[in-house]
C-alpha cells in the first residue's frame, strides 16, 4: 500500500468550482488526490443526507475519508464537566465518521493550563479510555481515535504525549502533525535525519504496524517564541518550515503508507499534490 494524500477542507481552488463539500471527492480525483479530511473543527453538523452523499462520492471516486473532531475538545481539563462534554463531541465525531464512510477521527489534546505535564497528561488519559469504551458501547468501535500533536508550547501534545495516549488502545493512531512540531520547537525540523528520529520514536513505542499507517497533517506554519504556533502558510513560504521533501522520501525509502492530510492555507489541494508528487519520485 502507497502513502495517500490529500487535503483538510476545501482549498481556494475548489471552493472557485464547487458549493458543497459533498463534491469534494471528484474535484480530489480529477486533481489525482487520494483522501479528505472532512473539517468539523467547528462542531459536528453533518446531515444524514449531506453524509450520505459524501459517502456515496467517496466510494466511487475512490476517496479515503477522515474526519477532524471539534477543535474545543479539551482531553486535559481540569473541569470534569468539561471533560464530560469532550467525550460527547468524541461520540458525535465517531458517529458523524460512520455516516460518511470515515474510520478515522482526529482529536486535538487539550492544554496544560496551570499543571504539570505530567498531571494534564493523565486526565487526557483517562478522558480517552472514557471515550474509548463508550464509543465502543455505542457501536462506533471501527473509527480509530488520532490524538494529535500540537503547535503551541502550553498544548498539550508534543511527540512523546501522544505516543503515551496511543499506548492506551491498540486502535488508537497517532496523528504527528509536523508543521506544529516544527512551530513548537521553534523550527528544529531542518533534516532527513530530525524526521527518522520522530518516526524511529513511533516504531519503539508503538510498534512498526502503527508506524506503517499512521496519520499526518503537513503544512508550513509560522510560530513565535516562546508561544509556538501562530498561524498556518503554504508551501510558497520560504522563512517557515518545515520541508516536505525529505519526509517523502524518507517515507518511501520505508515502505510506510501513512495518511497525509496537507493543511496549507487555501492551497492545501495543490500543496498535497506537491507531496504525492516527491514521494512518487521515490517510489
Amino acid at each position: 500500500m502507497p502513502a495517500i494524500f490529500g487535503p483538510a477542507g476545501n482549498s481556494e481552488s475548489f471552493s472557485a468550482k464547487y458549493k458543497a463539500s459533498t463534491d469534494a471527492p471528484l474535484f480530489l480525483r480529477e486533481m489525482g488526490l487520494d483522501c479528505y479530511e472532512y473539517q468539523c473543527g467547528r462542531g459536528v453538523k453533518v446531515s444524514d443526507k449531506s453524509a450520505a452523499a459524501l459517502r456515496k462520492n467517496a466510494e466511487e471516486n475512490n476517496i479515503k475519508l477522515s474526519l477532524h473532531a471539534p477543535y474545543f475538545i479539551s482531553l486535559s481539563s481540569v473541569e470534569p464537566e468539561k471533560r464530560d462534554n469532550s467525550i460527547n463531541y468524541i461520540l458525535q465525531s465517531c458517529d458523524a465518521a460512520m455516516r460518511i464512510g470515515a474510520d478515522r477521527i482526529v482529536i486535538h489534546s487539550g492544554s496544560c493550563a496551570k499543571m504539570s505535564r505530567e498531571e494534564a497528561l493523565e486526565l487526557a488519559k483517562d478522558t480517552l479510555i472514557r471515550a474509548r469504551k463508550q464509543a465502543v458501547e455505542q457501536g462506533f468501535e471501527a473509527v480509530h481515535f488520532c490524538p494529535e500533536t500540537m503547535g503551541k508550547t502550553n498544548q498539550l501534545g508534543n511527540l512523546d504525549e501522544v505516543l503515551e495516549m496511543c499506548l492506551l488502545d491498540d486502535t488508537f493512531i497517532p496523528c504527528i502533525d509536523f508543521g506544529h512540531l516544527n512551530a513548537r520547537t521553534f523550527g528544529a525540523i531542518k533534516s532527513i535525519s530530525d524526521y527518522e528520529e520522530m518516526l524511529n520514536k513511533v516504531e519503539n513505542k508503538l510498534g512498526s504496524d502503527r508506524l506503517k499507517i499512521f496519520h499526518s497533517h503537513f503544512s508550513k506554519i509560522m510560530y513565535t517564541n516562546p508561544g509556538g504556533e501562530k498561524k498556518h502558510l503554504t508551501f510558497e513560504d520560504s522563512e517557515y518550515g518545515p520541508d516536505f521533501e525529505p519526509l517523502m522520501e524518507l517515507v518511501a525509502k520505508k515502505n510506510l503508507s501513512p495518511t497525509f492530510i496537507c493543511e496549507s492555507a487555501g492551497t492545501q489541494a495543490e500543496d498535497a499534490l506537491a507531496m504525492k508528487n516527491e514521494y512518487n519520485k521515490y517510489k
